[in-house]
């Protein structure tokens, strides 16, 4: 059976380029009927946080890559690994080392400035050293020194790496913790890991783990490394590109399902395609089609791809997700207010929830100013009269309803001889603020008598005090 996973180290939270990678490890596993195994590489204790794990949880449960197995914590499996660095020290395929840090860079600084590629000389590797024979030993693994590594990357290709390139990496610490290689070598096999799906910068890694894997005899999974995401200015992907926390994704209003939807396209393609449900990506993905080249990372496509998911999304959940919004924004909303002609109307021309929410703010509270545009084209010395027919005819009436205000507002026009747009947008920009609403009758009699008027009075001694 096929078996990916996703190995986030709980360092920091979960971003673009590792929920991508997740992405594509769960969508292999789904497409082939395999499992995917969500495991915490948490042995870095100085770094690792509960909150960054927490984060990272979060992150995979917004998105909806469920996992079948996990989170699994390397920390619960320290004696695991203890028994298998045991177990290669008993074989002679691992030694203790006692060379200090101050002769590991000696040796560094001379290889450099002999422009050598850095590595460890095997200094202790015939020494047949003990524990106790020193303070701070820690053990290497004693990888070949003949012949050469040859993985097929499923991505990448073929890569040939020569044993002689290789040193004898560290594989447990002075303290006795392993390190990432042997880590994630003993739970890969443990866990039955059939594909990696990881980030090209551990391609490195590949010929060093093979080697720990031949050793004890275990099957060695197949690689896929998927290239970096890169910022626009053609640099690594850092935070001033916009490579925030998955979350931060959520807080600024976009749709998991479209986030989902751009990070598949990083990398990778169908055709022209653009916009895929999750079921045609599971349908569709492979590792083979990943593109060999690093991807570019665009905020402004992300946010093409979320408007497109506002547009169709099924209006019953963009609703509950404004008023989730909303209510975050402090806004106090009855229950039973129903708000979905008003979101239906908007989401067309926002790229966010956020924005959605901002759009309709005014139905619900004041505005602080207006739209300068709308305010300068609708606001002229024309519009007062209007705007102060308006105010007389719609404070008489008895009843607060669109087709009442209709009545009056059809009633203006004729009065002046004007067509509706004289009367309708110094209106509406008087209501809420700017240029663009749900019919003005709606509008006017949503925003309810008391809030409207008042609106409507502030437009007149604004344009009133213009004209003096």
């Amino acid at each position: 059976m096929i078996r990916t996973r996703f190995a986030p180290s709980p360092t920091g939270y979960l971003h673009i380029g590792g929920a991508r990678t997740a992405l594509f490890s769960w969508l292999f596993s789904k497409k082939m009927g395999g499992d995917f195994v969500l495991r915490v590489e948490d042995t870095d204790r100085e770094r690792s946080t509960d909150e960054s794990v927490q984060a990272i949880l979060q992150a995979m449960d917004w998105l909806k890559l469920d996992y079948d197995e996990g989170p699994i914590y390397q920390t619960h499996r320290f004696d695991r690994y203890e028994e298998v660095i045991q177990q290669l020290i008993d074989n002679d395929q691992a030694y203790y080392c006692t060379c200090s840090k101050e002769r590991l860079e000696s040796l560094r600084n001379e290889q450099m400035s002999n422009k050598q590629k850095p590595r460890y000389d095997g200094c202790c590797r015939d020494k047949r050293l003990s524990p106790g024979d020193a303070e701070n030993m820690v053990v290497r693994f004693r990888n070949p020194q003949q012949g050469v590594v040859v993985f097929n990357d499923l991505v990448k290709g073929e890569i040939t790496v020569s044993n002689s390139e290789l040193d004898d990496l560290i594989i447990a610490r002075s303290d006795g913790t392993p390190t990432y290689n042997m880590t994630v070598v003993v739970d890969d096999s443990d866990m039955n890991i059939t594909h990696v799906v990881r980030g090209d910068d551990h391609v490195n890694n590949t010929p060093r783990q093979i080697n720990i894997f031949k050793a004890l005899g275990v099957s060695i999974p197949q690689y896929a490394h998927v290239p970096m995401i890169l910022g626009e200015d053609g640099k690594r992907l850092s935070k001033r590109h916009g490579a925030v926390s998955v979350m931060q994704y959520l807080e600024d209003g976009y749709l998991p399902e479209a986030l989902l939807n751009y990070l598949v396209r990083l990398g990778w393609s169908h055709g022209d395609q653009e916009i895929f449900s999750v079921d045609e990506m599971q349908q569709l993905f492979s590792l083979e089609a990943i593109n060999r080249a690093p991807s570019t990372f665009n905020p402004d496509k992300l946010s093409w791809i979320n408007q497109q998911y506002l547009k169709t999304k099924d209006l019953y959940d963009i609703v509950d997700l404004v008023k989730q919004r909303l209510q975050k924004d402090g806004i106090s909303l009855d229950k039973d207010l129903d708000i979905s002609s008003i979101v239906d109307l908007y989401r067309g021309r926002v790229k966010t929830i956020n924005e959605l929410a901002d759009s309709i703010l005014y139905f619900f509270q004041d505005f602080g100013e207006y739209d300068a545009k709308a305010a300068k084209k609708a606001f002229k010395a024309a519009a007062l009269e209007p705007l102060q027919l308006l105010y007389g005819k719609l404070s008489e009436l008895s009843s607060w309803n669109t087709e009442d205000i209709h009545a009056v507002i059809q009633a203006v026009t004729e009065e002046l001889q004007v067509n509706m747009g004289k009367v309708g947008q110094p209106l509406r920009v008087a209501v809420t603020g700017g240029s663009f609403s749900p019919p003005i009758d709606q509008t006017v009699a949503k925003i309810g008598r008391r809030n409207s008027l008042a609106r409507i009075q502030r437009a007149i001694e604004l344009i009133s005090s213009t004209q003096q």
